[in-house]
């Protein structure tokens, strides 16, 4: 009996597991101190990076090329971008010009 349960347990662990590798990757930058961070990431293609506000003040995170924008973003509010084209892609804050940051997607 006992060995039973060991096998189920292994096999449900398998697949949970299995489950959590078909997800895509999800990186996460973050907006505080009027600053992306990181302020540059590198991720691959297919990859979803996800911005998420950490401060009282609202903020964008808009691509200089109008490739993506966020709109504003108040604290906690997040915004979520899947790139499916290799390149560099700045962004910066709408509000905040001194608010500069990129995407590298090999």
């Amino acid at each position: 009996m006992k060995f039973k349960i060991l096998i189920a347990s292994s096999l449900i662990l398998f697949f949970i597991q299995c489950k959590k590798t078909k997800t895509a990757p999800v990186n996460e930058v973050y907006i505080d101190n009027i600053q992306f961070s990181p302020s540059s990431m590198t991720v691959a293609r297919g990859t979803t990076v996800k911005w998420r506000n950490q401060e009282a003040e609202t903020h964008t995170v808009s691509s200089d090329s109008t490739f993506f924008n966020s709109g504003d973003l108040s604290k906690n509010q997040t915004f979520s971008f899947t790139f499916q084209q290799i390149g560099t892609f700045p962004y910066h804050c709408n509000h905040h010009g001194t608010m500069k940051a990129k995407i590298i997607v090999q």
